[in-house]
């Protein structure tokens, strides 16, 4: 299967349902396939389960162990070159992150739309 006969594979990881449902409507709308989950430990094994994934889009503060910069450093020893997004809606921490290399930061509230123009962009390069 070519990279242009597939569509790109998208775990979402975002804690609060509806703006988790609403995003993965709009990707899936504009042909991202769409795994979602609520919090960092169930996106690590989404991630070492095998399950192909193209990109990890990562709200900052999740429930649990894993916030979303601790995520993003587990996901990148699975897969090395995993592009990375991170969301949140604390601006003021944006400072603060330890943003994995390359990666980008989208602040809440977003255009699920634009993000999705953004997340193509990024996939085709």
């Amino acid at each position: 299967m070519t990279q242009e006969s597939r569509r790109c594979r998208v775990l979402l990881v975002e804690d609060e349902f509806l703006l988790c449902d609403m995003v993965a409507e709009a990707l899936i709308e504009h042909g991202f396939e769409v795994h979602a989950v609520a919090n960092g430990e169930d996106a690590v094994r989404h991630l070492g389960s095998g399950a192909a994934c193209d990109v990890l889009l990562t709200d900052i503060n999740l429930p649990g162990a894993l916030d979303g910069t601790a995520l993003a450093e587990r996901a990148r020893v699975i897969h090395p070159d995993l592009p990375v997004v991170y969301a949140t809606g604390s601006a003021h921490r944006i400072e603060q992150i330890r943003a994995v290399t390359g990666s980008v930061l989208v602040p809440k509230p977003y255009d699920p739309n634009k993000l999705c123009a953004m997340l193509g962009h990024m996939l085709a390069n």
